[in-house]
């Protein structure tokens, strides 16, 4: 992916850094999904449950997979993707910015929150990036995710 100013999430991160952006895990999990029915491993997984306890749950493994295949992002934040009920890209949207690096209050900002569990810091980082160096020099080096 040609790394540009539109792949750049209104909450800093980057778009192509992102595993549903990629869509490669999608991918592989679908491919997966596929050779397990083509060879019928749910019937094998039953009989191989005797003595690889763990294949009991092969259901789960298998329903744990199609999640995966959803895990696909087609558009970048910016070109609409991602979760369309996102409190950031609509206050950033009310405030005509570009990104929360452009609003004073993003270090303290609630609504950024909701990211930490899977990113931690990452978003903040990337945004004093921003602010600091600017979307040209930002995209020129180190992306966190």
């Amino acid at each position: 992916m040609k790394e540009n100013k539109n792949s750049i999430a209104y909450c800093g991160l980057y778009c192509g850094e992102c595993f549903n952006y990629k869509g490669e895990i999608a991918d592989l999990a679908r491919d997966l999904r596929k050779k397990l029915r083509e060879e019928k491993i749910s019937k094998a997984a039953l009989g191989l449950s005797k003595f690889f306890k763990p294949l009991k749950n092969y259901d789960i493994c298998y329903e744990v997979l199609g999640v995966m295949v959803r895990f696909r992002c087609k558009k970048t934040c910016k070109g609409g993707g991602g979760p369309p009920f996102c409190k950031i890209r609509k206050c950033c949207q009310k405030k005509g910015v570009e990104g929360c690096w452009e609003c004073e209050e993003f270090e303290i900002c609630k609504k950024l929150d909701f990211l930490k569990p899977i990113h931690g810091e990452a978003h903040i980082k990337n945004l004093k990036k921003l602010k600091k160096q600017g979307v040209d020099k930002f995209l020129e080096g180190k992306k966190y995710w």
